[in-house]
């Protein structure tokens, strides 16, 4: 697989879609039973975490503003993610969620900035040394308006179907990761820096870009079950809700 040179060291934070990303995308997910992490995503949050990257979480979540289910549900799905991700030495730094629907027209779901511009703020973060990886193209949007160093689009959950949307070209035969022509990438704002299979895949690429850019070797991805730590998932989602 062919690596992004850069000058930056990526990534310092990974931001996160959740549903379709790192767990199965069930609609309007509101029982914790059905959070289910996809196959490859505790690996490869595992390489991140074992790099030195924080995690976040961000959301679109209008199954609250719907009145499909509440706060507190997400809340307590949000918890049991962190359990299963603690299992594999895994903890998000924080979580940020729009609980808005579509024509509500608040500055928080993606691919408005306001999550981006939450945490940001909150912790410090650099768009260059950020990136973003989700499975639809407001995803996509949300992190090359924002700026962020590296976006990636996987092809699980919606990932397939929004590559279709974008028109922009996947993996093929054992390729894990594809990336757009630094042209293509000029004339199409609405396309990602790469397109990954899984997140394990996308964590490998986005190890392999951040080794360019210090100018060592491209990170290969561990076993999650060979990485520990010591940070607990404790996300204070209470400052999460963005108006």
């Amino acid at each position: 697989m062919n690596r992004a040179s850069t000058t930056t060291a990526i990534p310092g934070a990974v931001l996160l879609d959740r549903d379709g990303t790192v767990i199965e995308d069930r609609h309007y997910l509101s029982d914790p039973s059905g959070v289910t992490l996809l196959p490859g995503a505790a690996r490869g949050l595992a390489a991140l975490t074992a790099a030195g990257a924080r995690l976040f979480l961000v959301t679109n979540q209008s199954g609250i503003g719907r009145g499909y289910f509440t706060e507190a549900d997400l809340h307590a799905c949000n918890a049991r993610l962190g359990e299963l991700l603690g299992e594999h030495g895994v903890a998000l730094a924080d979580t940020a969620f729009c609980p808005h629907g579509p024509d509500d027209g608040c500055s928080c779901r993606k691919p408005a900035p306001g999550m981006w511009l939450a945490l940001r703020d909150r912790h410090g973060l650099c768009a260059a040394a950020t990136a973003m990886v989700g499975d639809k193209p407001e995803d996509v949007s949300f992190g090359r308006n924002a700026g962020l160093g590296r976006v990636v689009l996987v092809l699980t959950g919606k990932g397939q179907a929004a590559a279709r949307t974008l028109g922009v070209p996947v993996p093929e035969g054992d390729a894990a990761v594809r990336e757009p022509a630094p042209a293509e990438l000029a004339t199409r704002p609405d396309w990602p820096h790469a397109v990954a299979r899984d997140l394990a895949a996308a964590a490998e690429w986005l190890l392999g870009a951040a080794a360019v850019g210090q100018g060592g070797n491209a990170a290969v991805a561990p076993d999650a079950t060979g990485v520990s730590s010591s940070a607990s998932f404790s996300p204070d989602i209470t400052r999460s809700e963005l108006s």
